[in-house]
């Protein structure tokens, strides 16, 4: 049965992502009286036991205004040292004003490595848990004082998504200065349809992405996407809203115009929301339309759908599936190194021992270590492999 619309106060936990336009006006700094609505909006839905988590963008903006430094695109070592700046400012100024409601704020700056690492991952998990279990609101942060663009995140919008699904939210909410998806950028076509509920994130829900909107802000509906795809198929809905009024969230609850997101019927398991959620994988391997139905219907993948490998991965290494139309359909550990991949590629199994010269396991993916993707997922029911 296809899930239905909740209301904010029916919700368990909600990470609540904020971008920087919605914090920082270049000229003046931050947007005090607009961050003492929201977190009067926060006071309230804690007020009915919800846990609350913020991924709060701005601390470039906020140091770069508080530096002074020049509009337009900065170095890497301006952002950083902005980042160190604003850092400081930003946490205060979060913690001045959830003072207000008696509401304590707890900083965790992530890393790209802190979510693609599986150690890290459980670490900065427990981290926040402990933080919500002792009724603080967690402020989240990526730390751009040491990220460089090879290893970042690089947005918020993906972030928030890998912490509501590190977290167990059961809502991650997008505020922007959008007020949710439409068939075309509204204002590069008038006749743009607005999207009021997304059953699926499907192929032509991605394709009416489109880029960045303001020089304040690395995300656009491209990543807003990328992170409906992450938090969905773990089970949480996602709202993208317009944070422009001073109470966004109350706005939501009295009907403001907001694109809805439906969670997956069928959400994986921890571990796989995990590998589902992993922003860099090692490697890729294109199948097959036969294997790609076999996935589908709760399948390892074999050897013999494989028909091409990329990369240099190794053995247990997260490795994007490509299905036969060149859309990724899944991401699952490897079962090989990309070199024995390459060699085994399209072989039955049975070879497998007289390619490689010993007996390896016969999936070059097994089905417990693979989620699929795609936004027609189905159910995932213990079945035998496809054989080759």
């Amino acid at each position: 049965m296809a899930a239905t619309r909740k209301p904010l106060e029916k919700y368990r936990r909600i990470v609540i992502k904020i971008g920087s336009a919605l914090l920082v006006d270049r000229r003046t700094g931050l947007k005090k009286q607009w961050l003492d609505g929201m977190c009067a909006d926060i006071a309230a839905l804690k007020a009915k036991g919800i846990d609350v988590l913020v991924v709060s963008s701005g601390a470039i903006a906020l140091g770069r205004s508080v530096l002074d430094l020049p509009s337009g695109v900065l170095k890497l070592e301006e952002s950083q040292a902005a980042a160190a700046v604003g850092q400081i400012a930003l946490a205060r100024a979060w913690s001045e004003s959830l003072s207000l409601d008696a509401i304590v704020a707890g900083q965790i700056l992530l890393t790209l490595g802190d979510t693609e690492e599986r150690r890290r991952y459980l670490n900065a998990r427990a981290t926040i848990s402990q933080l919500l279990k002792i009724g603080a609101v967690p402020i989240i942060n990526e730390n751009d004082t040491v990220a460089t663009s090879e290893i970042r995140y690089g947005d918020n919008d993906r972030l928030a998504a890998r912490v509501a699904t590190m977290t167990g939210a059961d809502l991650l909410v997008l505020l922007s200065d959008i007020d949710g998806l439409y068939t075309a950028p509204p204002h590069l076509d008038p006749e743009a349809r607005f999207l009021e509920t997304i059953p699926a994130i499907t192929a032509e829900i991605e394709a009416m992405a489109g880029g960045a909107a303001s020089e304040l802000s690395r995300g656009g509906m491209r990543t807003k996407i990328d992170a409906g795809k992450i938090a969905t198929v773990a089970g949480c809905a996602m709202i993208i809203a317009s944070g422009k009024t001073d109470r966004p969230l109350q706005a939501i609850v009295e009907g403001a115009r907001s694109s809805w997101f439906a969670p997956s019927a069928f959400p994986v398991t921890a571990r796989k929301t995990w590998i589902a959620g992993q922003l860099l994988p090692a490697g890729s391997i294109v199948i097959d339309a036969g294997a790609e139905n076999a996935l589908g219907s709760g399948k390892s993948l074999l050897p013999a759908g494989v028909r091409q490998v990329t990369g240099s991965f190794s053995r247990g290494d997260t490795i994007a599936i490509i299905g036969s139309e060149g859309r990724e359909i899944a991401r699952g550990l490897a079962g090989y190194d990309a070199d024995e991949a390459r060699q085994i590629a399209g072989r039955k199994s049975a070879e497998i021992a007289a390619i490689l010269g010993y007996a390896g396991r016969s999936a070059m993916v097994h089905r417990d270590d693979m989620v699929m993707t795609a936004a027609r997922r189905e159910a995932e029911p213990e079945r035998s492999d496809a054989h080759a």
